[in-house]
Parts: C-alpha cells; structure tokens; sequence
C-alpha cells in the first residue's frame, strides 16, 4: 500500500512532463483541421455568400428574402408543424419510456425494439407508407372494403397530418433519452418518498419528474430541431397540397436555379439554422436552471408494479405499435402488390412485378443500395478513426480549445440537412487553390455525411473516455508507453464498445438518409432516399413502394442480426440495448 502511495504521488509528475503534453498538442492540430474542414467551413461559406452581391458586400439578398411574404408563411408553418409534431412525440414517446423504464411490463426488448424501427426507416417511407393508408386509392383499405369514394380529400395533404408523421418518426428520440434518465431513478429515493407520505401525483410531480426533467428537455429539445430540418415528410405530403415549410421551400428554389438563387437559398438557410440555434440555447438555458443530481450508484433501478392493470397496458403498448408501424407497412406492400396505382388489389391481380422490375430490370435501385451502403459504412468507419483520438484528447487534455471544439461539432447536427447541403455545395462546387469541384459526385455527400453524423460518432467514445479511470493510462505511461502505444493497447480496446455504438448508428442513420443528400445527389450517385422520393415524384408509386418495402426489409434484418449478436457483443454496442 506504502509503494502504491508513493507510486501515485510520483506519477503525476511523469505526466506533466512536456513529452506527454506534446504529443497530446501535436495530436490536437492534427485532428483540429479536419473537423474544422468538415465541420464550421462550410457554414463560414455559407454566411459568405449571403452578404455578397457581385463580390462586394451587400445585404440585398436579406431584404429580397426577408421582404417575401412566402418566407414567412413557409418559416410560420415550419414552426407550427415542427412544433405540434414534437407534442406529439413526447406524447408518445414519453409514455412509452415511463412505462418500460419503470414498471414490470414483459416483453421488454421486443417492444424497445419494434419501437426503435421507426426511427431508423427513412422519414420519405414513413410519409409514403401513411398516405398508401390513408387515401381513397390505398391498396390495403379497397382490398377490405374500408378506402373512402373516390375524390374524397387526402387527409394527411395538411399542416396537421405533416405533424403527425413527424411525431411518430421522432418520438424514438425522446423515448431514448428519456429512458437513460428513468433508469437512474434508485428505488431507495422514491421508497423513502413513499414514506414520507408522498403518493400519486405528488410523488409525481414532486419527485420523479423533477429528476427526469434534464432527459425530458433534451428529448424535446432534440425532437423540435429535427422535425425543424425534416425534409422527407414536409416534402412527400406538403409539396403536393401546395404547403411549404422552409426546407421545402429551399429545395424548390433551388430547383429553380436562377442567378440569384444561391444567395437567397442560403439567406433562407441561415434563417432556419438560427431558429435551430434557438431550439438548442433554449435547451441549454432550462437545462442549467436545473440542478437535481443523485449522490452515489444507483443500486436497483425503480420498478412499479402494475398488478392486475399490466395485461391492459400491455395490449395498449402492443396496439399502438401495430397502428403506426405495422399497418402503414402493410399499406405499403399491397401498394407495391397491385398491377398499377388504384387498381383494387385482389387475389387475382396481385403480383410481384414491381419487384422484379425493382430488383432486376432497374439499374438505378441496385446503384442506389450500393451508393447507400458505401457512404454509411465508409462514414461509420472514417468518423470512429477520426473519433477515437479525437475523443481523447478532448477529455484528457482539456482546454479552451478543446471546449470549442466540443461546440463546433455540435453545429452540423444542430442545423437542419437542408442548411449542411447547401453550405457543402458553396464550399465543394470550386475549392480553392487546387481548382477541384466535388459537386456532381459521391465525394460531396460523403463529406456531408462526415459533418452530419460526427457528434453521433463522438458523444459515446468521450463519454466512454470520461469513465475510464486515469490510473490505468498512468501506470502505462509508468512502464515506459508511449502515446501511441497506451492509445493502442490500453485505452481503445475499453472505448471499443461505445466507439462501435456510435458506429452503429451512424450507419443506420446514413443509410437511408434523404435531407442532406436531396439536394446534392446527382445522375448516377443516387441514394435511397432519393431513389423513392424521385420515383413517387414522378407518379411511379408502385415501384416506390417496391424499393421502400425493400429498403424497411434491409433495416429490420440488420437489427435483427445486432439483436441476435448482442449477447456475444460487449454491453453497450447495440445502443437500443439496456
């Protein structure tokens, strides 16, 4: 114990020594000019070509854009649909993470993960799937009699129905970071409320959400930004009843290319970013007038027991998961059944024509999977060896750099798709010095995804790092271990788990993302996000259908093989795992 203690009181000074602080120094520059790149360039490029009219300074752009009635109807129902699209997301996905987080429901897992699904099927299949639904030419409700006569309204073409989706595709948000904080709820705090006479909705109000308030905020928060910048849903069911939020209203205009579009598009841009900018220092505004901390480990998390009211909600739980998952789905695949868009689907004409076409006759669907599965898996990767080191540094050797480090990333996340997309076109259309233009080409979206889903790569691997214990790199370091060697053998192989985590998502995410990648997709370097949204653009309903039942059979079967594979992985892989 006595060699230990003087062990300890000398290793500090071994690693102040200036060797140490070098490396970790040179390490820091190094990965500071690629986040930098990626990260905060093309926003500056962006802010530059809004306040430069012919190479001179101007602010001409603003009072077009800001003087346009369209722009503030089009930010008026951005707000409004983004807004009651995150009510709706607490709604549900608050119940959801109350009551499996905390009560005695069965199932567990199975519902986690059927709950997650949504989340991960790409928002531009979410809105198809509702409206082959929901209208008087839905495949499912003419097959059973149920489908409304025809020329009746669409009802989800509407401010409300934009909404709804938006709630349903996000509410996996809020469940998640809701339910890390209901997990650390300890029994012994609420028992102990119990005692002291608190029940029912005091304990409620006084105990539980209080200490959940931080995940709630966040949740929110996260919910609000996101259907801020959705593009997918506000495009496949607004566009065509003429109802514009601001990033279809961005993505109209620049289809429209015009001399002056990109000054105006990205006036537009760094309007909605502001507003996203809002969200997040509203966030962090209610989050620091809150300080409600538990001392010490949790030792067993809270568990209510429902008794004889458990089989009733569990059936509720199970009932709304087959309504916003499992029949538009089924609406989805009759769609893609049918001979052609509004036949009735019988046993007689069902076919699997559209299919075949999809898969066999079609180049462009086979070169979309391949393009989607090339970004997401080389994003995953480069984002986890750029992270890795990158995480390190931030947490070991903290600073006013690293502090503004860990804001800059947060920067393309926080901004809606729409905004990293044109800020990317700007910078990438000509670089300079080298005279090489990335626009038209996978290169451009690969980036993009870099910048997008960095802090998704990055928010484990620090966490991760933060638990490790210095001990252990300081006793390396002891024996003689380099920088490079103590990140290889010791400090690496402890973040792996949460590093993969963080890899996992990035590749769920990037491989059916639509946003970013609509307005930089070019002939040939289509994703699958663009694929389906440019086949039911151009009224080949069907095959969109086809390629989107395709696409949701991709996704369930690789989280089908994470689940399975979960108990042979390290805790903390498969992010939806407990």
């Amino acid at each position: 114990m006595q060699a230990t203690g003087r062990l300890r009181g000398v290793l500090p000074g071994i690693i102040a020594k200036p060797n140490g602080n070098r490396s970790s120094d040179r390490l820091l520059i190094w990965l500071v000019v690629p986040v930098f790149i990626i990260s905060i360039l093309p926003i500056l490029r962006l802010g530059f070509e809004g306040v430069m009219v012919g190479g001179v300074p101007s602010f001409d752009h603003f009072q077009d854009v800001l003087g346009n009635s369209s722009t503030w109807r089009a930010t008026a129902n951005s707000l409004y649909t983004a807004g009651l699209g995150t009510i709706i997301s607490l709604l549900i996905g608050g119940s959801f993470a109350f009551l499996v987080a905390l009560t005695d429901i069965r199932a567990k897992a199975a519902l986690v993960f059927c709950f997650m699904i949504p989340m991960m099927i790409p928002p531009q299949i979410t809105a198809l799937s509702w409206v082959q639904l929901t209208g008087p030419s839905s495949a499912l409700l003419n097959a059973l009699g149920m489908a409304p006569p025809m020329g009746s309204p669409q009802p989800l073409y509407s401010a409300e129905g934009i909404a709804l989706l938006l709630g349903i595709q996000h509410a996996s948000i809020v469940f998640l970071t809701l339910r890390a904080n209901l997990r650390m709820l300890p029994r012994e705090q609420i028992e102990a409320a119990r005692l002291a006479g608190a029940r029912g909705g005091r304990l409620w109000w006084q105990i539980i959400l209080p200490l959940t308030s931080p995940g709630l905020i966040a949740g929110t928060a996260m919910a609000f930004v996101t259907a801020l910048g959705n593009f997918g849903i506000p495009a496949m069911l607004g566009i065509p009843a003429g109802y514009q939020t601001l990033p279809t209203l961005i993505y109209q205009k620049l289809a429209g290319f015009g001399p002056s579009v990109l000054g105006e598009v990205s006036v537009l841009a760094m309007l909605i970013g502001a507003i996203a900018i809002c969200g997040v220092a509203l966030h962090h505004r209610l989050l620091s007038k809150r300080d409600y901390r538990l001392m010490g480990m949790v030792g067993r998390p809270l568990d209510v027991k429902l008794g004889a009211r458990r089989s009733a909600i569990e059936i509720a739980l199970w009932a709304v998961l087959v309504a916003i998952l499992v029949i538009p789905l089924l609406a989805l695949f009759a769609t893609a059944l049918v001979p052609a868009f509004g036949v009735k689907l019988t046993f007689a004409n069902a076919t699997f024509e559209a299919f075949r076409e999809v898969m066999f006759v079609q180049p462009s669907t086979i070169r979309a999977f391949q393009n989607s599965f090339v970004l997401s898996v080389g994003a995953a990767i480069t984002l986890v060896l750029m992270c890795l080191p990158l995480a390190y540094v931030m947490v070991r050797r903290s600073s006013n750099l690293t502090k503004l480090i860990n804001l800059l990333v947060e920067v393309p996340y926080a901004l809606p798709g729409v905004v990293l997309a044109i800020a990317c076109i700007l910078l990438f259309i000509r670089i300079p010095l080298i005279d090489v233009s990335l626009y038209g080409t996978l290169a451009i979206i690969f980036v993009a995804y870099l910048a997008r889903f960095l802090v998704i790569a990055l928010r484990p691997v620090m966490n991760s790092f933060t638990q490790l214990d210095p001990a252990l790199e300081e006793a390396a370091q002891a024996c003689g271990a380099g920088l490079s060697r103590r990140l290889r053998d010791v400090l690496l192989p402890l973040a792996a788990p949460s590093a993969a985590a963080g890899a996992l998502l990035v590749f769920l995410t990037a491989f059916n993302e639509l946003t970013v990648s609509a307005l930089l997709w070019s002939a040939g370097n289509e994703t699958l996000g663009v694929l389906i949204f440019n086949l039911d653009d151009s009224g080949d309903t069907v095959l969109a259908s086809a390629v989107a039942v395709l696409v949701v059979l991709v996704v369930i079967a690789l989280m089908s093989c994470f689940q399975l594979a979960a108990r042979r992985l390290p805790k903390g892989v498969v992010p939806w795992q407990t």
